[in-house]
């Protein structure tokens, strides 16, 4: 079991966190998260992330209805990655897609 403390932040005291639906494995979108989003995501089971660009606080699905509810978090094994499982209600990418990897491949 592991705690907010043992999560490694990096300077800007963020940590990425990989958002994945919990039943089918599907990678939905990243996001970064501080302490305190971490702590509001395990006390309200909804998932927030800090902006990096707006400076503030933000959950998914505030606006749109498109929510993330927690199932899961875990932390790998260098303590500088989050795994976050949950129960997505609509879509997760802000461009209306269900995932924000919507299979637009890397080549060479």
């Amino acid at each position: 079991m592991s705690t907010i403390a043992d999560i490694t932040f990096n300077s800007d005291g963020l940590v990425p966190a990989v958002i994945q639906q919990h039943d089918s494995g599907e990678v939905l979108m990243l996001g970064y998260m501080n302490a305190e989003a971490v702590r509001r995501t395990l006390d309200e089971r909804r998932v927030t992330f800090w902006s990096r660009s707006r400076q503030e606080f933000w959950r998914k699905g505030d606006t749109s209805g498109n929510v993330q509810h927690l199932v899961s978090m875990s932390v790998d094994c260098d303590g500088d990655t989050l795994l976050v499982r949950v129960d997505q209600t609509g879509v997760a990418c802000h461009t209306g897609s269900r995932t924000c990897f919507d299979e637009r491949e890397v080549t060479q």
